[in-house]
């Protein structure tokens, strides 16, 4: 309960089933539903210690590098783009946003590259990113939506040339490019609202790229059953796969725990104190591990 607790007061954008995913990371199995039973109720008096032990316990990629996602967002500068309709609305270029774009690969949810941009870019741009991203390796398919920059003859040709197949996103259908949606859609909440956003664009960048090899290396992610994209990309042993704590006493050691099943690592009953580390200082990069209490 204390860790529960304690992860969800240093990191608030977490929700019952990332906590979750988070706490199995670093060895301790517990469900959402119980998850969200602790946040729920009032924490106990002053004998729920920390050193103190619980009485509770479409398009498919076979493999990475096979199918990418394209695409392109704007990251408001300040107070954001106001409205959408002039005179108020602000104009979609620096100094009033950044434009980014992202290659997402689909089997591994890995972001495979990163573009920042002062303008929205053109195809020519577009294309000189991609040859970067693409230098040592490149996708059979790129997913893209019906933007002018992305359908046009000059970017098919391109493609054609490196070998890569368009796909282009059915217009107006939901969930046609939904896997780099729903990427840009956790970069703003993790990322942008949490942080202020640089003018410089080297300060920028350098901002987003912490955010991005967090993203790869610590963030759990729910398509990937709690793994992280570079456990799925590298083919490593997920860290929610590993022997794990169990807190309870009289918990049976052939009994199941919450998903994903694994082997109790000691005795049942061990202490252990939650330390949350932040990836370069950054609050909105928490880093979680257990430690057994001496």
């Amino acid at each position: 309960s204390y860790a529960v607790r304690r992860l969800r007061t240093l990191c608030p954008q977490m929700g019952k089933v990332k906590i979750a995913q988070t706490l199995a990371r670093a060895g301790l199995h517990l469900g959402s539903t119980t998850v969200s039973r602790i946040l729920k109720e009032s924490p106990k008096p002053s004998e729920d210690k920390p050193n103190s032990p619980t009485s509770e316990t479409k398009v498919n990629g076979d493999e990475p590098d096979q199918v990418h996602h394209l695409d392109l967002t704007t990251v408001p500068i300040g107070a954001g783009l106001w409205t959408t309709w002039t005179p108020f609305a602000l104009q979609q270029y620096w100094p009033f946003c950044w434009w980014v774009a992202a290659v997402v690969d689909h089997y591994s949810r890995r972001v495979v590259a990163v573009g920042v941009f002062a303008r929205k870019p053109d195809c020519r741009t577009i294309c000189t990113f991609l040859g970067k991203a693409y230098r040592d390796r490149k996708p059979d398919h790129l997913i893209c939506d019906r933007d002018s920059i992305f359908d046009c003859e000059a970017f098919r040709k391109w493609a054609k040339r490196k070998g890569i197949r368009i796909r282009y996103g059915a217009v107006g259908k939901h969930g046609s490019t939904a896997v780099i949606e729903r990427f840009f859609r956790t970069l703003k909440t993790e990322f942008a609202r949490q942080v202020t956003i640089p003018m410089r664009r080297r300060e920028f960048r350098r901002e987003l790229n912490r955010y991005i090899d967090w993203f790869n290396q610590h963030r759990p992610h729910m398509t990937l059953a709690g793994c992280t994209p570079n456990e799925i990309y590298f083919g490593r042993k997920p860290a929610n796969r590993r022997p794990r704590v169990e807190p309870r006493r009289s918990w049976p050691r052939r009994s199941k725990c919450a998903k994903p099943q694994t082997l109790v690592a000691g005795s049942p009953g061990d202490v252990v104190t939650i330390e949350v580390a932040f990836e370069h200082d950054r609050l909105h990069l928490p880093v979680v591990s257990l430690g057994r209490a001496a």
